[in-house]
């Protein structure tokens, strides 16, 4: 029990930069859901609900869309799909000992940034480290939510106008430092932008709903650029190289014999 506590405070400590940073990021999405229609308690439902910010926000454009139910769930798979990968691989981190339930509650407080911290840790995983950074994640994107949609009903339409720009500035924060590092990826994205500027504009993609345009754009780019550009892992390399040498000492040794 001692250490269960010890692994919770840990994750709170290691969370507070996660919540600050989901704080600023959620207070704007709490902007554009009341200008998309949704109410406080709505917009912190589905916050305190989904934890996905890119999910979230694509949320926003097919409700404003009055895309169906259908093409939302479609789209949410989609972008959600990472976490699935996600979570398998911090499940090999958890004690086999550790049952379903607490697989089950790790595995719904699985973000970029929690997975990012979590897997990093040294050693069998405490799910209760997970719940620490959950402690801090959750309540700071949630809290942020409910503030950005009370300041959309308060503040004025040109300082709600301002705000609601902050979110193409996080979007660009997230793009532009691994791009600057890699002109594939630099390229993919450029052609990203290409693409759903011609599916914005261009009237014979007029009959494509908002949210199946996501859904075709996000498998068309991600797997063309997948096809054609695969990433050879590093532990993939490792092994080959490994294998390479295994395979050259045998046959040394099958000489001197």
């Amino acid at each position: 029990m001692k250490d269960n506590i010890v692994a919770w405070k840990n994750g709170v400590k290691d969370g507070v930069p996660i919540l600050l940073g989901y704080f600023a990021v959620s207070f704007t999405f709490g902007i554009m859901a009341k200008n998309a229609g949704l109410t406080p308690f709505e917009a912190v439902f589905m916050s305190i609900t989904n934890l996905t910010s890119a999910g979230q926000f694509a949320a926003l454009g097919i409700i404003s869309a009055s895309s169906t139910y259908f093409e939302m769930a479609v789209t949410q798979f989609i972008l959600n799909l990472r976490y699935c990968l996600m979570s398998c691989s911090i499940s090999q981190k958890l004690d086999s000992q550790k049952n379903f339930w607490h697989r089950f509650l790790v595995a719904f407080g699985v973000t970029d940034e929690i997975f990012g911290v979590s897997v990093c840790k040294n050693g069998t995983l405490n799910p209760f480290y997970n719940y620490g950074l959950m402690s801090a994640a959750i309540p700071g994107w949630t809290l942020g939510t409910l503030l950005g949609v009370l300041s959309g009903s308060i503040l004025p339409d040109r300082i709600i106008s301002a705000l609601s720009i902050a979110i193409y500035g996080m979007f660009l924060a997230v793009i532009i430092p691994p791009a600057r590092g890699n002109k594939l990826l630099a390229c993919i994205i450029m052609i990203s932008m290409l693409m759903s500027l011609l599916f914005t504009k261009l009237s014979v993609f007029s009959w494509i709903s908002g949210g199946f345009k996501i859904i075709i754009l996000t498998v068309l780019i991600a797997g063309i650029a997948a096809l054609l550009f695969p990433i050879k892992e590093e532990n993939e390399e490792e092994l080959t190289d490994f294998s390479e040498q295994s395979a050259q000492a045998a046959a040394s040794r099958g000489g001197a014999k």
